[in-house]
């Protein structure tokens, strides 16, 4: 350094000493100042000093691993161990080496010893933990530790030594990447706090300790460490099956970013009576309509799939979408539509509940909300469909405190990270993977992000671009936050289309607070009123899940007389939605693919729908005791019956009877 004549001081030479001694001497070499000399003379008694502790440890470091890479008696090992361990904390040497040193004879010890006794085993954790109260344990020494919490979750080795090293990990840890096994270390310390007597009472105090009695953690690595572990705990569970899959990344591939989709599936030919070129060049591009009965089973996990296609609707219209459907579009085309049960083995079971319990304590941390909404936010889980229908629905609590809290960094969270890409909010929106209440949870985030956003027709047009379905679904179903988010698309002159637009009108008047709210608009905008007056919508179709009580109060709530497209993909309705269809006197197409639609609804159809042009009936429980009634509509020109309980007797009579059919699908029945 710069110091001037006479002014040098004993702080000077402390100075020196903060130096790595191996450093020291290039800046003494330095010190040419006037009357420097005092402060040369000791720094180089210091680094004398030094040198020879350096040789002398260097000396007792070789004797010790000679001694201890071939022990005889145990007895002799442990006490040797202890006076390795006394020596390195007695040290005057100032490195970090010194204490890794013996840690790292310890563990290659260890790791050439596998046949060592519990009690040896602890009583080797207990003499070196002096040493891991300042230093991270190396790699193999973390892997000793981990089958020590797995064989010997209760002993107390768990709560006395591995405690203080774990508080110490997540309280400094800067990377797991580059320390993988201190997080698989800090993973099997939890699970074996979570199997003593309390449970999670201890994972509870634990994670107490380590936020502090304030308000505010004062270490900021800890929440980001906390979470780390818990995510790569809950891949853990569906480790083995997402490897399975041939559609889904490898872990490793996920661990690294690399989520490239894997399309390997075939396409299938469909058998037409006059396929038109049409028909067969759209054919080409449709994925394979269901993979029958996909089960992967390991001691963990037991899992029972069942998938129809996973092309993109073309029947729901869509903003500024003006177009009539092609009929191949009434009977092809679905949403994808998956039903998983799920079996987790105990162990894999309890790892979750615990790692999801841990989230939850994180959430009720008023500071830790914000920074665990925007670790959470890119949805932690492999776009496989099992991770996201457990997982998410296991984070239903974490994501309600989410949409709870009324600061906007935490939930504007629930959105996701860029355009195009799933977030929490779609999640958990009817019809989504986690949905399992009906859109409450949905509705609320909705309620709360308008409540603050700032871009408010931005965010609409987002939900009439993605989410118009489930926010119909639930103004129809009285939900006030909808009611008035279909009345603000209106207002704002959001959805271009004229049919959508009147299947707004309708699904507002269809319940009491949604004319009240209507009639108030239609005071401030009277356009409304004339679009009401020029008829109802020509196409209309209902958002996924809805029942025959929904369908009933949308056709009693105006009129539909003008109505010729009409789907009902993929919602809930049963043959007793009949009796209101047959008052569509302009009814040319529907659309009844995977609903609950019977023999008898088809019955009452085919006598009263004489016009109609376009049936599908695609997975729906129909037989030939109901199809042979549609031989009555001769009208029909395009049919899908795919999967259902066709015999080929029937479809030969059908063939007969409808002159006019042009259009058929029969795969996966006996006609195929």
């Amino acid at each position: 350094g710069r110091c001037e004549e006479k002014c040098f001081s004993y702080s000077a030479i402390e100075d020196v000493q903060l130096l790595s001694w191996e450093n020291a001497p290039k800046y003494c070499l330095q010190l040419t100042i006037p009357g420097g000399t005092v402060l040369l003379q000791a720094a180089n008694s210091y680094l004398r000093d030094q040198w020879f502790h350096s040789l002398q440890w260097k000396k007792k470091i070789y004797k010790y691993k000679k001694v201890l890479s071939n022990p005889s008696r145990w007895e002799v090992v442990l006490k040797e161990i202890r006076t390795l361990v006394d020596m390195a904390l007695t040290s005057p040497l100032q490195d970090d080496s010194i204490n890794q040193a013996p840690l790292e004879i310890v563990s290659k010890l260890l790791s050439e010893n596998t046949n060592l006794t519990t009690q040896e085993h602890e009583n080797i954790i207990v003499a070196i933990a002096p040493l891991l109260e300042n230093n991270h344990p190396p790699p193999d020494l973390c892997e000793f530790f981990c089958k020590h919490c797995r064989e010997r979750p209760r002993s107390m080795v768990v709560i006395e030594v591995f405690t203080p090293v774990v508080q110490r990990i997540l309280k400094h840890n800067m990377d797991f990447g580059k320390c993988p096994r201190l997080r698989l270390f800090t993973q099997e310390y939890i699970l074996a706090l979570n199997e003593l007597n309390a449970g999670m009472e201890v994972v509870k105090k634990f994670i107490q300790s380590m936020h502090g009695p304030t308000g505010h953690c004062p270490h900021p690595r800890v929440l980001p460490n906390l979470v780390a572990v818990c995510l790569a705990a809950i891949y853990s569970c569906y480790e083995e099956f997402i490897n399975s899959r041939d559609n889904s990344p490898s872990l490793k591939e996920i661990r690294n970013g690399c989520q490239q989709p894997c399309d390997r599936k075939p396409t299938l030919p469909l058998r037409l009576l006059h396929p038109s070129p049409d028909l067969v060049s759209q054919e080409a591009t449709l994925s394979e309509a269901r993979l029958k009965s996909v089960v992967v089973a390991s001691s963990e996990i037991h899992v029972e799939v069942e998938r129809t296609s996973t092309a993109k609707p073309a029947l729901t219209a869509s903003a500024g979408n003006d177009s009539e459907p092609n009929l191949i579009d009434c009977l092809m085309v679905s949403p994808a539509c998956s039903t998983m049960s799920i079996e987790l083995g105990p162990q894999a079971d309890r790892t979750l509940g615990c790692y999801v319990e841990i989230l939850k304590l994180l959430s009720d941390y008023d500071d830790w909300r914000p920074s665990l909404a925007s670790l959470l936010q890119p949805i932690p889980f492999p776009k496989d469909d099992s991770a996201r229908l457990v997982s998410s629905r296991e984070l239903k609590y974490v994501i309600q405190r989410f949409a709870e809290d009324p600061r906007q960094e935490v939930h504007s969270c629930l959105l996701s990270v860029r355009a195009g890409k799933d977030g929490w909010f779609q999640l958990y929106s009817p019809g989504g993977v986690a949905c399992d209440d009906d859109g409450e949870l949905f509705a609320s985030m909705v309620h709360i992000l308008m409540g603050s956003c700032y871009k408010t027709k931005k965010f609409l047009l987002s939900l009439a671009e993605n989410k118009l379905g489930p926010c119909m679904l639930l103004a129809l179903r009285g939900n006030q936050t909808m009611v008035e988010i279909l009345c603000l698309m209106l207002e704002y002159n959001i959805i271009d289309n004229n049919d959508t637009q009147l299947q707004i009108i309708s699904t507002l008047e269809s319940t009491d607070v949604g004319k009240r709210m209507y009639e108030q608009l239609c005071d401030r905008q009277r356009e409304l009123k004339e679009l009401q007056r020029k008829g109802g919508p020509t196409r209309l179709t209902l958002p996924s899940k809805s029942t025959d009580a929904d369908l009933a109060r949308l056709l009693s709530s105006g009129s539909f007389g003008n109505l010729e497209n009409l789907s009902l993909a993929f919602t809930n309705v049963t043959s007793a939605c009949a009796e209101h269809l047959i008052k569509l006197p302009s009814l040319k197409q529907l659309n009844l693919w995977s609903t609950q639609f019977g023999d008898a609804g088809l019955r009452l159809l085919s006598e009263h729908l004489t016009m109609l042009q376009v049936l599908n009936l695609c997975e729906t429980p129909v037989t030939d005791a109901g199809l042979l009634a549609l031989s009555s509509m001769k009208s029909l020109c395009s049919l899908n019956m795919n999967s259902t309980k066709l015999s080929a007797d029937t479809y030969e009579d059908l063939k007969a009877k409808l002159p006019n059919l042009k259009e058929v699908d029969v795969r996966y029945t006996e006609a195929w």
